[in-house]
């Protein structure tokens, strides 16, 4: 098992928080230092309190689940003897009412494109299997149904 840690910090300063006024722009900082600024996604919340610049959490959900299935492709690409040079990838997360009529990332469409070099390259149906089997093994895509638990600190 494995755990993986993130922190979160917003501050209110002196923005109007009752009055519903106030930046929705926050740090995140995972482990080795790098911070990223973040906010609520423009189409959420509108500017001036989202910042368009951050990232937001729904393109953090799409970025996680092109990043792990990329992580596992080149994995198995090198496995099977297939140099990859580039790999490049536009996915795109649609935003719309689920089953539940609640508001959900309902549907993630990857977009790799993949260049490979050397004396044996993929055929089609093998690039194809490879991102079926990248699919299968990436951890955020089996984890998008987790549970997500709460447990607030007080002091």
């Amino acid at each position: 098992m494995a755990e993986y840690f993130a922190h979160l910090l917003w501050l209110r300063g002196e923005q109007d928080f009752l009055g519903n006024r106030y930046s929705r722009k926050h740090l995140l900082r995972f482990d080795g230092g790098f911070e990223i600024s973040a906010s609520s996604s423009p189409h959420v919340v509108p500017v001036p309190m989202s910042d368009a610049a951050s990232v937001d959490p729904e393109e953090a959900f799409v970025a996680s689940l092109a990043s792990c299935h990329m992580l596992w492709f080149l994995s198995i690409a090198a496995r099977r003897g297939f140099c990859v040079d580039r790999y490049a990838d536009s996915p795109v997360g649609i935003m719309a009412r689920n089953s539940d009529g609640k508001l959900a990332i309902t549907v993630v469409t990857l977009k790799p494109n993949v260049t490979f070099s050397g004396k044996r390259l993929p055929a089609r149906d093998e690039i194809e299997q490879m991102h079926h089997r990248a699919h299968q093994e990436c951890f955020i895509a089996n984890s998008v149904k987790s549970e997500v638990r709460c447990e607030p600190l007080f002091g």
